[in-house]
């Protein structure tokens, strides 16, 4: 990774930028929402941003080793974003792409899950793996890829329970649903949860899908 030419697309707030700079590699970020660019400008203001989307890639031809996609993909038209991709990419570079999904088998994050289709009145998957979850319309388009080229890889962070709470009321579902909708699952989700996590503090636990393929 170290010196390589890399373009994180969609990058956010940039926290894979950030990872990916600490790597040794040279890094672009490219992302086209205001705020989202603001704050990655704050945090991170020695790597160079421009404004731009992957179905029109603000970047020269031939220019970069690793294109990066951080749950992004899908907001892409893979009919433009696909051959954007393969023109930016100096020759034997790849493309990867990731994406985190809730573990089936941690027994809190199941129930959570669970609970929150009982609220809203349906099956609550936005993240929500099962044994062989490709989650294949987040890589949709992207040329079929040899087994070793896929990874699950698990990984887990601890946060304080607002942390948890607001990243799990920022999801669409709660979203389309409304203020008052969110706010109540909220409330009632702090109480169940300080009785798992009875310090505050929220274990969670991610496999994180991850191919990397040559457009």
């Amino acid at each position: 990774m170290r010196g390589a030419r890399v373009a994180d697309i969609g990058a956010g707030t940039g926290i894979a930028t950030a990872l990916l700079s600490a790597r040794g590699a040279e890094v672009i970020a490219v992302e086209p929402g205001d705020g989202m660019a603001a704050q990655l400008r704050r945090t991170l203001p020695e790597v160079p941003l421009v404004r731009g989307n992957g179905n029109a890639l603000p970047l020269a031809t031939s220019c970069v080793d690793l294109l990066t996609y951080a749950q992004a993909w899908h907001w892409t038209d893979p009919a433009h974003s696909l051959p954007e991709a393969a023109r930016v990419l100096r020759p034997g570079g790849a493309l990867a792409l990731w994406w985190n999904t809730d573990p089936h088998d941690v027994p809190w994050i199941t129930e959570q899950a669970r609970r929150i289709g009982r609220h809203f009145g349906g099956v609550y998957d936005n993240r929500q793996g099962s044994p062989g979850y490709t989650a294949p319309h987040v890589f949709e388009g992207v040329p079929a890829v040899p087994e070793h080229a896929r990874r699950t890889v698990r990984w887990s962070r601890t946060v304080p329970l607002d942390t948890h709470l607001a990243n799990l009321g920022s999801h669409s579902l709660f979203l389309v649903h409304g203020e008052s909708a969110a706010d109540a699952f909220l409330a009632r989700e702090r109480e169940r949860l300080l009785e798992i996590f009875p310090t505050g503090l929220v274990e969670e636990v991610y496999d994180v899908l991850l191919i990397v393929a040559t457009p």
